[in-house]
């Protein structure tokens, strides 16, 4: 019984000076810097802006590729630091990259729609893309919500696109894999909708996320002392919850269609959503698709991602599971050595 009291003992001292440690850690960060990569604005209607990454030589990929993200989480997550950054690895490996910033919602944005994300923002920021390097088709990758937003985009202009790549993006609603797509099953949307004046917050959103796994957080804190005495680690951590703390507000309007018209009511893969008033059939895309899923993923299981391949014509088609989660896709060591460089081959295959 002794020999454990001292051990606990020990345990805490150590715990102990780790914190003090990690106190003159924090006193050396001045700022917590992400999404460091050069880029530049070329295009921008009202919080919507689209970037361009600079590069340092011409890239090896003739056809550019613009990135969307979804709307809830920033898409800095795709860039969080130097040495984690799917940006900064698919500028190394030859591709111009352009990046949608769907900026920050106000309560003046409340009735903004999937039509104006979709057929208007990004169908004008794949209209740029193409007429700055005067190409017909450009490639698209669409990640989590903004897959979705890409997958409907591309089906509905297939011929802006030359190759398609999602990431753990939600395409079949029907699964009860996830606890997050049960939950909204049962939501009473319209009240949450109209009951919060039109915008949904993303501090609501965070805490939904959260209870997930409710576990997951408190170990995320509860192991932050034994990180404290080093400085990357630190940083590595507060980089992270600098992005979760960045959550932007969501527009009523379209966080309303997105959960009745695909959570609820599965219309993607049952063939009858409409996009003003157009049908969005997931057969009009023949073009190359590349469809991403996270093993582990708990926010998009892989049962929701990988059914697009039974529901598109195209004939080139490769499912790719990453033995990960959905964060450790951007961010994780494998997304660098293993993830980056299989997107990039798989589009330099296809670059003619």
């Amino acid at each position: 019984m002794r020999g454990k009291y001292i051990e606990a003992t020990e345990q805490y001292i150590d715990k102990a000076e780790k914190l003090m440690e990690g106190y003159q850690t924090l006193s050396e960060i001045e700022e917590i810097d992400v999404a460091t990569s050069p880029k530049e604005e070329v295009w921008r209607d009202g919080k919507i802006v689209l970037y361009k990454y600079k590069r340092e030589r011409p890239a090896t990929v003739s056809t550019p590729l613009l990135i969307t993200y979804a709307l809830v989480n920033r898409q800095d997550m795709m860039d969080l630091q130097p040495d984690r950054s799917l940006i900064r690895k698919f500028i190394d490996l030859g591709l111009e990259i352009y990046m949608i910033d769907w900026g920050y919602v106000t309560r003046a944005d409340r009735y903004t729609s999937m039509d104006d994300y979709i057929n208007h923002y990004l169908g004008s920021c794949v209209d740029y893309v193409r007429q700055a390097h005067q190409l017909d088709k450009i490639n698209l990758l669409g990640v989590c919500q903004g897959g979705t937003f890409s997958v409907i985009y591309t089906s509905l202009y297939p011929e802006k696109i030359k190759n398609l790549i999602t990431m753990v993006a939600p395409i079949d609603f029907s699964p009860n894999d996830g606890l997050l797509f049960r939950w909204a099953r049962d939501m009473d949307v319209d009240a949450l909708v109209d009951n919060s004046g039109g915008i949904i917050s993303g501090d609501f959103l965070n805490a939904g996320f959260d209870m997930l796994k409710p576990l997951a957080k408190m170990r995320k804190y509860t192991n932050l002392a034994d990180m404290m005495d080093s400085k990357n680690k630190l940083l590595n951590f507060l980089r992270m919850e600098k992005w979760v703390a960045d959550s932007p507000d969501q527009a009523g309007e379209c966080f309303r269609q997105f959960i009745k018209e695909f959570y609820q009511e599965n219309r993607l893969v049952e063939g009858n959503f409409k996009l003003n008033g157009e049908a969005v059939l997931l057969k009009n895309i023949t073009m190359p698709l590349l469809n991403i899923y996270a093993a582990a993923d708990h926010i998009v299981p892989p049962a929701c991602t990988i059914p697009l391949e039974k529901h598109v014509s195209s004939k080139d088609v490769q499912t790719y599971e990453f033995p990960g989660g959905h964060i450790g896709v951007f961010v994780g060591s494998r997304s660098q050595k293993e993830l980056s460089p299989t997107i990039v081959d798989w589009l330099k295959k296809r670059d003619q």
